[in-house]
């Protein structure tokens, strides 16, 4: 097969132009094109009024060997990449103990499904409860607002990707293809095949909840065990090696393989590793606001006369700002039509996310707008990252009146400085509901400050970004783990504790569903080689 890189064609093409494009770039006949398949499709909409679609299309002729010599100095005209998945070991028959897998988010889900799809049997150990259970859970959360602290949008089945976007797709290197091997197996499980090819492909939440429940259906006929509502407390390591796991319940599991895939809110278990000497140092994350714009101004910001367009979708962005403070602004996890989510996990804290639907059809646009911060900015131990994060919660739940209503301003206030008392034109999507008030007593001066200046930055990308009613609600804390629990380079266990696996966005190797599956499988890969050795060497 060749692979045909930039096909460039109008947003409104016909469909017989991408086959004309394709024989007029490789200078064949028609009877030369055997078929062809689509690789990728992405927009660029530099120019809002011409939006020009490009491919990545993979094809097949009668000459593909006399192409790929004649094109062989062409850069956007190569042989396909072999992007089909590897296993890298198979279980021995007579394995002495299986491996556990600590957290069932798409870290956890994946190194869950290669080790089970290798033969490993693996246990996965859940402190939440399953996903549609936790779905009751969290819905009644956001009506009732009664927290449930082991089942939300922080934990359970899923993890936190569940109640979010649903994107899929990162900006990690990638160079064996891994990612080809999360997409597909979420389209064996019921993902629409378009995410194979759109180049920013989403699913939303409620098809997340059927696909989350086929992945676990496979693994336990793989011979996989999981198990909700175990939450570890306590993990026994003796001379830098993992001997068991003590659960809630008192119950002990002993094994020497253990992946940690527990999410960047597993606060209690980070102090547990902490405590037992396992190597953990602070890293930099980000605060700030979820804003909301009505969905339609970004459509028109973004496509002009093509929103609306059944390709392009609901419009999103991205935005990055430098501030004469030194500091850093830019959104993050931008929901085109989707709304701003209660994403506690704490009594008496309070955290927003955002979360879209796979149509994009509610009224609002929302993103994080935060700020960077680092270590300095939160001296103290390793954990210190944690109380900052704590600090910031308990002053927005107390300013959203101590019932988990969140604080909310309107921008036009917040960059005038004064507080709000209704919303305008937009109506904030966040439930319980919102408390109007002065938004700069919930971060520190320095993060009030630069969001002050990005927004009217960001106005110059997007045009009403920074419109006098558009909502900003309060704290988005949770942007990432605070912390970074450092493991072997080559080996992927802790530098210091032999069997323990830190995996995903909890231990820091990950920043959304895409990266935190791709982590996922290179942790099932190295323990799988590690338990093979191990039994070859003890047999």
């Amino acid at each position: 097969m060749i692979r045909l890189t930039d096909i460039k064609l109008d947003l409104n093409h016909q469909a017989h132009e991408l086959q004309d494009a394709i024989l007029e770039r490789l200078q064949i006949s028609e009877d030369q094109l055997i078929n062809f398949s689509m690789f990728k499709r992405g927009y660029d909409a530099r120019r809002k009024n011409n939006i020009i679609l490009t491919y990545t299309l993979d094809v097949d002729t009668k000459i593909n060997t006399e192409l790929l010599a004649k094109f062989s100095k062409v850069s956007n005209v190569k042989e396909t990449p072999d992007t089909s998945y590897k296993f890298v070991a198979q279980a021995p028959a007579e394995l002495p103990q299986r491996p556990v897998v600590i957290g069932m988010g798409p870290c956890g889900l994946f190194v869950g499904l290669v080790l089970a799809q290798m033969g490993f049997k693996p246990i996965i150990l859940e402190r939440g409860k399953e996903v549609r259970e936790r779905t009751k859970d969290t819905f009644g959360f956001w009506r009732k607002k009664i927290l449930n602290t082991e089942s939300n949008v922080q934990f359970g089945e899923g993890g936190a990707g569940t109640f979010s976007d649903g994107k899929l797709y990162s900006q990690v290197k990638d160079p064996k293809h891994y990612s080809r091997k999360v997409l597909h197996e979420f389209v064996d499980a019921g993902a629409p095949e378009e995410i194979l090819y759109v180049s920013k492909p989403h699913i939303g939440t409620f098809k997340l909840v059927t696909m989350v429940e086929q992945m676990r259906a496979k693994i336990h006929e793989l011979g996989g065990e999981v198990r909700f509502s175990q939450r570890v407390d306590d993990i026994e390591i003796v001379n830098e090696q993992v001997q068991s796991l003590t659960l809630a319940t008192g119950e002990k599991i002993k094994t020497n393989y253990v992946a940690l895939a527990i999410g960047h809110s597993a606060r209690d278990t980070f102090k547990m590793l902490f405590d037992k000497g396992v190597y953990i140092k602070a890293k930099p994350f980000s605060v700030g606001f979820r804003i909301e714009h009505e969905q339609s101004v970004i459509d028109d910001a973004r496509f002009g006369k093509n929103a609306g367009h059944p390709i392009l979708g609901a419009a999103d962005y991205k935005l990055v700002h430098h501030c004469k403070n030194g500091r850093s602004v830019y959104s993050f996890c931008m929901c085109p039509g989707g709304t701003v989510v209660a994403a506690a996990s704490e009594e008496g804290r309070l955290v927003t996310n955002g979360m879209s639907q796979y149509s994009r059809h509610e009224r609002n646009a929302n993103s994080a707008i935060v700020v960077g911060i680092s270590p300095e900015d939160y001296p103290g131990d390793v954990l210190a990252g944690i109380e900052f994060q704590r600090r910031l919660e308990e002053t927005s739940f107390k300013l959203g009146g101590s019932t988990y209503d969140a604080p909310a301003q309107l921008v036009g206030d917040f960059l005038a400085g004064r507080a709000s008392g209704e919303h305008g034109d937009v109506v904030p999507s966040y439930k319980p509901g919102v408390t109007y008030c002065d938004l700069s007593e919930t971060l520190p001066q320095y993060a009030i400050d630069a969001i002050r200046e990005a927004i009217p930055a960001f106005e110059r990308k997007i045009k009403g970004f920074s419109m006098n009613d558009a909502t900003l609600t309060a704290v988005e804390t949770r942007t990432s783990s605070p912390i970074q629990i450092t493991r072997d380079k080559e080996l992927l266990t802790s530098l210091n504790t032999k069997g323990l696996y830190p995996a995903g966005e909890g231990a820091g190797y990950a920043g959304g569903i895409l990266s935190a599956g791709i982590d996922g499988i290179k942790i099932a890969e190295a323990m799988a080689l590690a338990m093979t050795k191990d039994f070859e060497t003890n047999h």
